[in-house]
């Protein structure tokens, strides 16, 4: 959440439906573009409005239903028990619905715990009705929350004791409510667990630098944001994606592995183009196929992360077939941009073409993008010097200092436990013989997991964009590596190593795997959600684990790896050493097999862009300083 923004309110499509005794609506409402405030009445009591700048709804929150098993797609219905009214909410920025949210749910139940007013009492009182917007969410009102689930939830007392009573109307009130249904209302949410329901709401920690790209994004301008490898780009990308409308944004970037990490899908899947090779004409025609066509008709908000891969040639077609098909004369048709990538990572796919363009040198693109920006902060890596190692090494600059320092690191003993080392390669083919071989010369039978996909119609768009293949063989001491953040806390991030050392009994037989951060852990299915054509959604559920006795430098982009073997004798791309050096989290848990400074460069055109948007960026810098009023200044 944003300085200023108000967790309490939401702007989304609403649907306000009155209900019979039997579910059916007998009225209803719609509303394209509707104001939703939570807030409290001249009585204390909670309220939520919904308002379109005309005529104002309001709804007294006292028995409630919530339902939200699709918050992540934005929607939710609120259902007003004793009105039988409920409020249907979509479109909505899923990160500031899960937000709302959570604030109803509190506020909510911490006016529960304190004395209502009856209708009499409302009738004596005489007040003239007012809403005012309710206020954030406060400690005390955690503690009051907490302290009304933990007696709902309370063991029940035994027969003749004083609460008894209550105990057993707040059972009955929770048996009523269909458990199927009521995914989010804290009514029906029972655990055995003694931790607390609920904690303060609390803000993703982002940056100076990441919230000024995020308010240049929601301010509606056409960004590119850059950094170098450990700057936080991706985080800054997934919480960009959840401050913006589901229904007209769509999430996609130039590499599967990319698309995976957001969620999203690959940008010639959702272009619709196949390779883009095609002529203009060509690649117009496949775009308004009737499967792509919706895609395009209904994108208001376009984010491609990987930006680096994705060349001038097709960055300028799909400018044209967006103002073709948006039939509109500005820049991308009127979509608003949101690019992300480093331009001294890894450069175009060529695709048999000769030394393609990068997209910043498009024609289009100074009239297509407002705003470019730069992540300076690296977080990957705490370690000073190995950060301005690894930033010599992306600008090109091989010094003797440097290739001392990586030729030493060729002696470090950086396995244990049974865990070795995940080889870099440059090459697919290097990495599936490696891993295949490993495998087959571990003792002992094998396990063979298959992944449940949603839809066979889309498993090569499956194949190509979730992170896990389709099929996953595993044998005890398989060096493994997580592909999804689990318990960031403990240690269990994207790209944590270890080892199988045992497999679960029983018919599934889940692998218990051995992490290198010292947790041990059974590892469970876990469901990856993309989104195809024409808005439709497809899954795949299956172990967040690959095989990790090599992977590639491609594969490896947005990983953070804690115990790495690189080798970097066959590299055949600028930037492609700087991202495989990269990876590793500290420098001691780095080994670099072969290392010779010839393999470290940098594109002297993209050397160029930089140094030209850090001019830009410092006088920009030094604009404002000049023209905002001096604070806090002395007589």
């Amino acid at each position: 959440m944003l300085d200023g923004d108000n967790p309490a309110e939401l702007q989304c499509t609403v649907v306000i439906e009155w209900l019979n005794s039997c579910g059916q609506a007998t009225k209803r409402r719609l509303f394209k573009r509707a104001s939703v405030t939570i807030g409290r009445n001249e009585f204390k009591e909670i309220v939520l409005r919904v308002h379109d700048g005309k005529i104002p709804h309001s709804f007294t929150v006292s028995d409630v239903q919530l339902f939200n098993r699709f918050a992540k797609d934005g929607k939710c219905t609120v259902k007003f028990l004793p009105e039988n009214v409920q409020v249907l909410m979509s479109d909505c920025p899923p990160d500031r619905l899960s937000t709302f949210l959570k604030t109803l749910s509190i506020k909510h139940l911490a006016w529960k715990t304190s004395k209502c007013l009856g209708d009499r009492a409302k009738l004596l009182a005489c007040k003239n009705w007012r809403f005012e917007a309710i206020s954030p969410v406060q400690k005390k009102d955690v503690e009051k929350a907490n302290a009304f689930q933990n007696k709902v939830n309370a063991p029940m007392a035994p027969a003749g004791h004083p609460e008894r009573r209550a105990n057993t109307t707040a059972r009955a009130q929770q048996v009523k409510r269909p458990r199927n249904l009521c995914d989010f209302s804290p009514i029906k949410d029972k655990r055995p667990e003694k931790r607390p329901f609920f904690t303060l709401p609390t803000d993703y920690q982002l940056s100076r630098e990441q919230s000024s790209v995020l308010d240049a994004v929601l301010s509606g301008k056409n960004v590119f944001f850059t950094g170098s490898a450990g700057t936080g780009k991706s985080f800054l990308l997934k919480r960009i994606v959840g401050s913006l409308p589901p229904k007209s944004t769509y999430a996609t970037a130039s590499t599967g592995v990319a698309a995976s990490y957001i969620g999203g899908t690959t940008l010639h899947n959702f272009a619709g183009i196949g390779s883009g090779l095609g002529s203009l004409e060509q690649c117009l025609e496949l775009a308004q196929r009737p499967m792509v066509l919706p895609n395009w008709t209904s994108c208001q908000h376009l984010i491609i992360d990987e930006i680096s891969m994705v060349d001038a040639q097709l960055f300028d077609k799909l400018e044209t077939i967006a103002r073709s098909i948006k039939r509109s004369p500005e820049p991308f048709g009127g979509i608003q941009l949101i690019l992300c990538g480093d331009f001294l990572q890894l450069p175009p796919v060529s695709k048999g073409k000769d030394n393609p363009k990068y997209c910043f040198q498009a024609r289009c693109w100074r009239k297509c993008i407002h705003l470019c920006m730069e992540l300076t902060e690296v977080r990957r890596q705490t370690d000073q010097a190995f950060i301005s190692l690894l930033q010599s090494l992306r600008m090109g600059r091989v010094t003797e200092v440097v290739t001392g320092q990586l030729l030493k690191s060729a002696s470090h003993s950086i396995e244990r436990d049974g865990i070795i080392a995940t080889r870099l390669c440059t090459h697919k083919d290097d990495v599936e013989l490696t891993n295949e071989n490993k495998l087959k010369q571990l003792q002992g039978p094998s396990r063979m997991f298959e992944a449940v996909d949603s839809d066979p119609h889309w498993l090569k768009l499956i194949d190509t964009i979730c992170p896990v293949g389709r099929l996953l063989q595993l044998k005890v001491g398989a060096q493994v590596m997580l592909t999804k953040n689990l318990e960031v806390q403990k240690g269990l991030v994207n790209g944590a190593r270890g080892a199988v050392v045992g497999f679960e009994s029983g018919s599934q037989g889940l692998p218990r795997v051995q992490f290198l951060c010292g947790v041990t852990k059974v590892i469970k299915p876990e469901r990856w959600v993309f989104k195809a054509n024409g808005g439709t959604y497809v899954s795949r559920q299956q172990l967040p684990l690959k095989l990790a006795w090599a992977i590639s430098i491609h594969k490896s982009q947005g990983m953070t790896l804690d115990c790495v073997e690189i080798s970097l004798a066959r590299v055949f791309e600028s930037g492609q050493a700087y991202v495989a050096l990269s990876r590793a989290r500290s420098f001691e848990g780095m080994r670099v097999l072969d290392f010779n400074p010839c393999v470290v460069q940098a594109n002297q055109d993209v050397l160029q862009f930089y140094r030209k948007l850090k001019k830009e960026n410092v006088h920009m810098q030094l604009s404002m300083d000049l023209f905002l009023p001096k604070l806090n200044t002395g007589p």
